[in-house]
Order: C-alpha cells, then structure tokens, then sequence
C-alpha cells in the first residue's frame, strides 16, 4: 500500500512536524521536488515530509563506493521511496579513502545532484557545523551556520524526531557505518563533544546553539546588506566606512570563494588609508592604489 500525501497529512506526527518545517510551496516547485536521500533517518523523514507537502519526490541516492556492500543500499531507498510513492535515482561517485575525505565526498556528491536539491540537514546538523565552524576560528558568518532555506526544509526538526518519524512508520534504516568513525571531526562533535557540553550545561546544548546561529545568522545578514553598499574601489570612502562594514566590504570583494584572513583584511584596509601604496594579498594578486581608487592585480 502506497502512503501518499492525503495519507500522510492524517498522521499525527506527520502534522506536527511539518509546522516546523520550510518546503517550497508547490507553485514553487511545479515540477516536484529532488530530495538527496541517503537511507538514514534524517534524509527517509525528509522524503516522507516532502511527499506529505504534495510535492512529486524523486530521492537520489549517491553511493560513494566506500563501503563493503555500499552498493545494495540503494535498493533500501528504493524500497522506502516506493512505498511512498516515490521515484528512486542511484548515482555513484568512486572516492577514495584518504586525507579531506569528507569535504571530498560532499563536493562529489553535490557535483551529482541536481541543483536545488533538498538535504535532510537537522538542528543537531546545525549545532555541529557551528561548533566546527568556531574550532576553524570562523566569524559571524560561519557561526550562524547554515541558511535557512527550502533546500534544507527540516533544519528546525532534531535528530530524534526524524528517528521517531521513521519508527513510526516501521522502516528499516541504512547503518552508515562511518557515522561513528572518529577519524572525522564531525563525528567527535557529535559523539565526544556534544554529550560533554550538555553534561557541563546540564541543558540540551544543541538546541541553544542552533537557535543562537538563527540569530546571528539575521544579523549577518543585516550588516552583509549594509556593506554591500559601499564602493570598495573607492579608498577614501572605503577608509571613511565604519570599520565593521569596511572589513566585510573587503572579504566580500576579495573572496574566490573564501574570504581572505583577518590580516589580509587589514593590509588592505591600510592600502586604502593611503598607508602604504599596496599590499600583497596572496595566490600571486595585489591590490594596488592608483588615483583614489583600489585594483586587483
């Protein structure tokens, strides 16, 4: 028996967790919706909400070929999507093992997915990524984590509520079994440091942090929208500038695609102060101060 939308929207657990979600509306989405689909709990609830939105799903499983038996997953997915009444599509990316195999994995999968593709990506997901983000020595914009859009329409839900969503429903999961191998730095987040922040807080440290990310994330943007006005070619104006908006002129300007280090930021600032007649800022470019105004060379 297919569970199809009208089915799903008498679920109780359904109908809750879907006020908490931000799937695209279906004028929006006409076409229905990709959602990448691994077969564990976040990514299964992710297809089970799409399709109670009305949305067409089509769930694409990539393999990337690193597991024994990392093949038959996608038969797992398949048979999940099927029940509800969704397509299934198996892409394979051949990795190997070794040094940045987690940022290699994502930038394998995503050069495979259809662009627009919905991601299961949680509260707890979020949690991680800050705490990552602040061990890496991130600003503002990498302590509010990861933007609130339809392409992550369950970024509000926690883990054990797409874990009791799949329950609910009695479906088998895919064990990923590199989910607990702590040669990753998320998993030692999520396995070491978390428990131990909530141990120390006595409070469920993940929620807090996801909610602050929220915050900061309305303020990066707010300050990202008044430094865009500013014309980082002209020095003097850019040297008149509050400083806040000036540095975030100049990582906006300068980053290909990651901005620059503080102190890049700051030979650049002094370049237009008229400091120094220009400044080294790496990868073999200048910038350079001509006639009031700035260059990249």
């Amino acid at each position: 028996m297919i569970l199809d939308a009208q089915a799903l929207q008498h679920h109780e657990l359904v109908q809750e967790l879907l006020t908490r979600t931000h799937f695209p509306l279906l004028t929006e989405a006409p076409h229905g919706v990709a959602c990448a689909v691994s077969g564990g709990a976040d990514s299964v609830a992710l297809l089970i909400l799409a399709v109670a939105t009305g949305h067409e799903v089509t769930a694409y499983h990539v393999d990337h070929g690193l597991r024994v038996g990392s093949q038959n997953e996608f038969s797992v997915v398949e048979n999940i999507a099927t029940r509800f009444g969704a397509m299934a599509i198996s892409l394979r990316a051949d990795l190997a093992d070794g040094p940045n195999l987690e940022a290699r994995a994502r930038q394998a999968r995503f050069a495979l997915l259809p662009p627009g593709v919905l991601t299961g990506h949680t509260a707890d997901d979020q949690a991680e990524t800050v705490l990552i983000n602040l061990m890496r020595g991130a600003g503002t914009e990498g302590l509010s984590g990861m933007r609130y859009t339809h392409s992550k329409p369950i970024l509000h839900l926690r883990r054990h509520e797409t874990e009791a969503l799949c329950a609910a429903f009695d479906i088998d999961l895919v064990e990923d079994s590199s989910n607990s191998d702590p040669r990753f730095q998320r998993n030692r987040v999520r396995h070491e440091l978390l428990p131990l922040l909530n141990s120390i807080a006595q409070r469920d440290v993940a929620h807090l942090i996801a909610r602050e990310s929220q915050l900061i994330g309305d303020d990066e943007k707010f300050l990202q929208d008044l430094a865009s006005v500013i014309d980082v070619l002209d020095a003097p104006a850019l040297a008149a500038a509050p400083l806040p908006l000036a540095r975030r002129a100049i990582r906006m300007w300068l980053a290909n695609p990651y901005p620059p280090d503080a102190a890049t930021v700051e030979r650049v600032l002094e370049v237009a102060r008229g400091i120094h007649p220009g400044c080294e800022i790496g990868g073999g470019k200048q910038v350079r101060r001509s006639n009031q105004r700035l260059r990249l060379q």
